[in-house]
C-alpha cells in the first residue's frame, strides 16, 4: 500500500522495524531512500512505555530505515545502535581489550549482517541477541543489498539464512561477498533447517566450499542465539581481528631494513621481506616453498650448523656469522639471528632469520664488526643464563649438548676465537685449535714441570716443595686428576657376600633388593632403619663393587666406618642428615652401574666416588656456608670464608677415618697411594660447593661433552666403510677429564632430588624448605643478614622455589649428563616433575590473586558504607 513502515521500541530500548501491512511481506525498499528516526528517552519524566521499561535511564537511539524503489522486493535494510547507560542485560559486545603477542588491541564493538528474506522467529531470534549483546546489527532481505551493505560497513559476521532456496541461494551469495575485497576476515556462518532424528545430517563440505566458517543449525530462542554471537565473538571473530592486525606487522618486515626470513618447522621458506631479494639476489617466486639455502653456503662449517640447528631445536636463540650464497654464486658472509618461535605442543613450529651484510653496516671494520657482534652476542646469552631458561621441550642429549649456553668467561674467549676461525687460513686454524686445546685443560697457570731441566736439582726441589699437595716423586708432580694406584694392596680380597648385612631385619633386606635401581625408596628404607640407613644401603652399595677387596680390608673395619660416618651426621637435620648421604651414595652407585663410566674408570675412581658420597656433608650443621660466614662460626674462620663446609666435611671424613685401626679404611695402602686416593675424594667433596657450580659444568659440556659427540658423528659416518659406529672414547679417560668426570658425577648425585620419583622428590622439597626457613628464622632471630628472604615460612612458594632451582641449576646440567651418560628415565622423571610442580606453582599464583581481588572488593564495599 506504499505506507511508511512503523517504528516499535523493545523493552530494552531497541527500535525495530516491521512493515506495517504484513511482517512477512516487507515492502519493496532500496538503498536509495533513507528515513532517520531519533528517538530519546529520559527518565524521571513521560515516557510512556520505554520509561517504565527503563526508570532512571538515558537511552538515545537512532534508526536508519531504508526503502524506496518499487521494482525490487525483500529489501528492507535496519540498522541500529542503542547506547543505554543502565540496563539488566551484561553487554557482551562492548569493545574489549586483545593481547596478540606483544601487541596491545582493542576489539570494536562486532558488526553483523543479517540476510534473511523474510521476518520469521528466525531472524527475529538473532536481531533480540544482537540486541542483548550491545552489537551493531543490519537486516537486508535479498542478495544485493547484502552485497551493497557488506562493502559500505565491512561487517564482522554475516549470518546467511540457508533454510529456503526458493528465495535467494545462499552458497551463491557466500561466494559473492567472498569474492569482494577484504572478505577473508570475515565469518560467515549458514543458518540451516533443524535436522530430525531420523534422517542422516547432512554434510558441511558444500558450506564450507561455498565459503562458509560455521553451520547453525535453526534454533529461534533469543538464549541459544545470543550464546552463539557471544561465542564467534570471542573466539572465530576474535581470531580474524588479530589477523587483520597481522597486515601491519607484514608492513613493518616489507620495510625492514634487514632481510627477514621465515621457514617451518621442515625449513621450508613461507615468507621473505623485499630486503631479502635485493641482499641475496633471489625473488620470494624463487624461495617460498623451497628448502631454505642457508645451511648451503660452502664456507660454514658442518660443525657450525649441525651447533646451530640443534639449539634452534631446542628452543634457544641462535646469532652470529654466516655465509651465504647469492644468486650470483658469490658467498657473502652476513651478521645472522635465528629465533625459534614455539608453537602447538610447545614444539618449535617456526624460525625466523634476520640477516644483515656487514656491507650495509656504516662503522667499522669487517674485522671490529665481527668482533663486535660477537661480544654482543656472548654478553646477551650470559644474560639469559642469569634469568633462567623457561624452555623444558627437551630433545635427545646428543642434539643438545652443542647449545649449552654456559658462558663463563673462558669460554666466552673460547667461543671467539671459533668465530675468528672461520674466515681463517688453514695454518691459523690449526694454530688456534691448539690453542683451544690448551685453553680446555684443567690447569691453565701451573708451568709445565718439563720446563724444568732434569739438572736443575735446586729447581726441581724448589717445585716439588712448594707446588705440589704432598709427596713429590723426583720431577714429576702427581696431577690431582691423576688417580691410578701404584701397586694394589698386599692383601687384596676377592669379592665376597656381606656377611653382617645378611644379618639385617627382612624388611630392610626386602628393600635393599632395588638398590640398583633409580626409583629406590631411600625414605622407606629410613623409615624401617630408625633412621639410619647409610649403614645398611653402604654394605650394600660398597659390596657391589669389592671396595673391601680393593683396599685389602674386612667387612667388619668397612661396617665400624659406616657407623662412625652415620654417627657425626646430625639427625635433627630435615635435609642435611644420614639419609642424604644414603641418597647421594645410592645415585652415585646406579651411575657407577652405568657401561659409560665403566668405560672411562678404573676400580679406584670406583672406590673414592662411593668414598665420596658417603661422607660429602657429614657434620653438616644445616646452615649454608654464608650463614656461617656472616655469623662469624669457627668453621669460617678456620677455612678463611672459603668452600667452609665442603673442607670440614672432607676434613673430619679424614680425621674419623684414620683416628682408629678399627674404622681405618685406608691403613692397608702405602703412602703414595693414600695420598693420591685422598686426593682424589677430597677434590670431589670440594665439587659439590654451589659456587664453583658453572665453572665444573662448563669444563665438563666443553671438554667432555662435546669432543665426545664430535668423535660420535665422525665415527657414524664412517661406520659404511668400517663396520662400526662406537665413538672413540679415549680421551676421557685421561686423568685430567676423568676428574671432571668424578665432578659431575657427584654434583649429579648430590642434588638429584627433581629427578626422583614424584613422591620423593615432594618429600625432599619439603625438607630443604624446611632447612631453609630454620636458617632464616635463626638469621632474624641474631640480627645476621637474611641470605634467602624468599625462605620465609609465611610467605614462601615451594613449588617456585622447585621450578627456580631447576630451571637455574639443574636443567643443563642434566642435560650434560645425560649426554654423557645416557639416563633418560632420570630426564624424563624430571621433566614430568617440574610440570608437577609449575602445576601447583599456578594454583597458588590463582589463589592468591583470588585473595587479593577479594580484599579489593572488601574495601570498596567498606569506602562506599563510608562515602
Amino acid at each position: 500500500m506504499g505506507c511508511a513502515p512503523s517504528i516499535t521500541v523493545s523493552q530494552s530500548g531497541v527500535v525495530y522495524c516491521r512493515d506495517s501491512d504484513e511482517s512477512n511481506s516487507p515492502k519493496p525498499s532500496s538503498f536509495s531512500q533513507q528515513q532517520h528516526v531519533h528517538i530519546t528517552t529520559g527518565g524521571g519524566g513521560g515516557g510512556g512505555d520505554i520509561s517504565e521499561a527503563l526508570p532512571g535511564a538515558s537511552t538515545t537511539t537512532t534508526v536508519t530505515v531504508y526503502h524506496g524503489r518499487t521494482d525490487r522486493r525483500g529489501t528492507i535494510s535496519i540498522e541500529a545502535e542503542t547506547q543505554t547507560s543502565r540496563s539488566s542485560v551484561t553487554m557482551k559486545g562492548v569493545a574489549s581489550e586483545v593481547l596478540f603477542g606483544p601487541m596491545k588491541l582493542t576489539q570494536p564493538t562486532m558488526q553483523i549482517m543479517l540476510v534473511f528474506a523474510k521476518e520469521d522467529a528466525q531472524s527475529d531470534g538473532f536481531w533480540w541477541a544482537a540486541d542483548k549483546g550491545g552489537y551493531k546489527c543490519n537486516i537486508v532481505r535479498n542478495p544485493t543489498d547484502a552485497i551493497e551493505c557488506f562493502l559500505e560497513k565491512q561487517h564482522d559476521l554475516v549470518v546467511i539464512d540457508n533454510r529456503n532456496s526458493k528465495s535467494f541461494d545462499a552458497l551463491a551469495l557466500c561466494r559473492s561477498i567472498r569474492a569482494t575485497k577484504n572478505s577473508e576476515h570475515t565469518v560467515m556462518v549458514a543458518v540451516s533447517k533443524k535436522s530430525s532424528g531420523e534422517k542422516e545430517e547432512a554434510s558441511v563440505m558444500p558450506l564450507l566450499n561455498a565459503g562458509f566458517n560455521r553451520r547453525y543449525q535453526e534454533n529461534p530462542h533469543t538464549s541459544a542465539c545470543l550464546n552463539e554471537l557471544i561465542q564467534l565473538e570471542l573466539g572465530e571473530v576474535r581470531s580474524q581481528f588479530k589477523l587483520k592486525v597481522a597486515n601491519s606487522l607484514f608492513a613493518a618486515l616489507e620495510t625492514c631494513s634487514d632481510a627477514v626470513e621465515i621457514t617451518g618447522e621442515n625449513n621450508i621458506v613461507q615468507y621473505v621481506n623485499s630486503t631479502h631479494e635485493q641482499l641475496t639476489g633471489y625473488s620470494s617466486e624463487e624461495v617460498l616453498g623451497k628448502e631454505s639455502d642457508l645451511p648451503r653456503g660452502d664456507k660454514n662449517k658442518a660443525e657450525l650448523m649441525d651447533t646451530i640447528f640443534t639449539q634452534l631445536r631446542k628452543g634457544k636463540v641462535w646469532e652470529g656469522m654466516l655465509h651465504t650464497k647469492k644468486k650470483n654464486g658469490d658467498s657473502v658472509p652476513q651478521t645472522v639471528r635465528i629465533t625459534p618461535v614455539i608453537g602447538g605442543g610447545g614444539r618449535v613450529r617456526h624460525h625466523v632469520f634476520t640477516k644483515r651484510s656487514p656491507s650495509l653496516s656504516s662503522s667499522g671494520s669487517l674485522h671490529n664488526q665481527v668482533y663486535s657482534h660477537e661480544i654482543q652476542h656472548l654478553e646477551k646469552v650470559t644474560s639469559d643464563l642469569s634469568n633462567g631458561g623457561p624452555s623444558l621441550n627437551r630433545r635427545q642429549s646428543v642434539a643438545r649438548i652443542h647449545s649449552m649456553t654456559i658462558e663463563a668467561p673462558i669460554t666466552k674467549v673460547i667461543n671467539i676465537i671459533n668465530a675468528a676461525q672461520e674466515n681463517s687460513p688453514l695454518t691459523v686454524v690449526q694454530a688456534l685449535d691448539r690453542v683451544l686445546e690448551i685453553l680446555r685443560s684443567s690447569e691453565l697457570y701451573n708451568p709445565q714441570n718439563t720446563q724444568v731441566k732434569e739438572e736443575d736439582q735446586m729447581t726441581n726441589d724448589l717445585v716439588g716443595g712448594l707446588m705440589t699437595h704432598g709427596t713429590y716423586t723426583g720431577g714429576r708432580r702427581r696431577l690431582s686428576a691423576e688417580l691410578s694406584l701404584s701397586k694394589g694392596p698386599i692383601n687384596q680380597l676377592t669379592a665376597s657376600p656381606p656377611t653382617h648385612l645378611n644379618q639385617a631385619p627382612p624388611e630392610v633386606l626386602k628393600i635393599l633388593e632395588q638398590e640398583t635401581t633409580w626409583k629406590f625408596n631411600i625414605l622407606e628404607l629410613e623409615r624401617v632403619t630408625a633412621h639410619r640407613p647409610l649403614i645398611y644401603l653402604g654394605l650394600k652399595a660398597f659390596s657391589r663393587f669389592n671396595v673391601c677387596g680393593f683396599l685389602g680390608i674386612n667387612e667388619t673395619v668397612l661396617r665400624n666406618w659406616l657407623q662412625v660416618i652415620e654417627a657425626n651426621y646430625h639427625s635433627s637435620n630435615p635435609y642435611h642428615n644420614s639419609t642424604h648421604a644414603a641418597d647421594v651414595l645410592q645415585a652415585t652407585a646406579f651411575f657407577l652401574g652405568k657401561e659409560r663410566l665403566k668405560e672411562a674408570f678404573e676400580p679406584a675412581d670406583e672406590v673414592a666416588s662411593l668414598i665420596a658420597a658417603t661422607v660429602h656433608d657429614v657434620d653438616h650443621p644445616g646452615k649454608t656456608n654464608s650463614f656461617l660466614c656472616n655469623a662469624g662460626s669457627e668453621l669460617a674462620i678456620l677455612y678463611n670464608d672459603t668452600a667452609v663446609l665442603e673442607s670440614h666435611h672432607s676434613a673430619l671424613a679424614f680425621q674419623l677415618t684414620t683416628r682408629e685401626d678399627r674404622c681405618n679404611l685406608f691403613k692397608e695402602l702405602d703412602r703414595d697411594d693414600y695420598r693420591a686416593l685422598r686426593h682424589t675424594i677430597i677434590d670431589m667433596v670440594l665439587a659439590t660447593e654451589m659456587n664453583k657450580h658453572f665453572e665444573h659444568l662448563s669444563k665438563f659440556v666443553n671438554s667432555i661433552n662435546k669432543p665426545t659427540h664430535r668423535e660420535g658423528d665422525d665415527s657414524t659416518s664412517q661406520a659404511s666403510t668400517t663396520g662400526g659406529s662406537t665413538p672413540d672414547s679415549s680421551h676421557i679417560t685421561t686423568p685430567e677429564n676423568r676428574a671432571l668426570i668424578r665432578r659431575m658425577l657427584i654434583k649429579c648425585a648430590d642434588v638429584c632430588n627433581p629427578a626422583r620419583p614424584l613422591d620423593i622428590c615432594i618429600t625432599w622439597a619439603k625438607r630443604i624448605s624446611q632447612e631453609y626457613f630454620n636458617q632464616t628464622d635463626e638469621e632474624k632471630k641474631r640480627g645476621l643478614p637474611v641470605v634467602m628472604p624468599v625462605f620465609d615460612r609465611t610467605t614462601c612458594s615451594v613449588p617456585k622455589s622447585q621450578t627456580s632451582f631447576v630451571d637455574y641449576f639443574i636443567m643443563d646440567m642434566f642435560d650434560a649428563w645425560d649426554g654423557f651418560l645416557d639416563c633418560s628415565e632420570l630426564i624424563e622423571q624430571l621433566n614430568n616433575n617440574y610440570k608437577y610442580w609449575k602445576g601447583e606453582e599456578e594454583k597458588e599464583q590463582r589463589v592468591k590473586k583470588a585473595a587479593i581481588d577479594a580484599s579489593k572488593e572488601i574495601s570498596e564495599e567498606n569506602e562506599t558504607e563510608k562515602s
